[in-house]
């Protein structure tokens, strides 16, 4: 892992810790990435309490509960399917926190309405706080694009964190 990547993780683990705060992730085109992340650092269980790997559509509705008409109207990639992902998250769990990434990370799959390196980013709270992002990080790399969200959701989390 990256320098910047540990202590990107490093400093949701210590705001979360530091608030009493535990995190959920409900992951798409990061496939477990930003979970991953967290728990690359030691002691970091008493931070994350689960993980959702949901790539597929039929997973974000079974796993998470993202009702089939919004993928259907909205498509996978959009901002009210990674509402639904963060809300589904919330749900299923004992998380204070949790953030929802769906995206386009290529080097397929992209259009000209959501091109590849299109990614939506949700960052919700149990109290309701909810932070959308949109990031167009273009046709970088899935790698790069991978890393890139993974960094964003990262720093979505603190945000959301230090605000409690």
């Amino acid at each position: 892992m990256s320098k910047e990547l540990r202590a990107a993780a490093k400093a949701v683990l210590d705001a979360c810790r530091a608030r009493g705060l535990k995190v959920a992730t409900a992951e798409s085109c990061t496939g477990g990435l930003v979970a991953g992340a967290l728990t690359d650092i030691a002691g970091s269980s008493d931070v994350l309490d689960r993980g959702f790997v949901t790539y597929s559509n039929e997973a974000k509705q079974q796993m998470l509960g993202v009702p089939a008409d919004i993928l259907r109207d909205h498509g996978a990639v959009s901002r009210q399917t990674a509402e639904a992902m963060a809300r589904g998250a919330l749900g299923r769990g004992g998380a204070d926190l949790v953030v929802a990434i769906t995206g386009i990370a290529g080097p397929g799959g992209g259009n000209a309405d959501k091109p590849v390196g299109l990614v939506h980013f949700v960052a919700a709270a149990r109290d309701g706080a909810l932070t959308h992002a949109e990031k167009r990080y273009g046709d970088i790399g899935r790698a790069e694009v991978r890393h890139k969200s993974v960094l964003q959701a990262l720093a979505m989390l603190k945000e959301i964190a230090e605000r409690r």
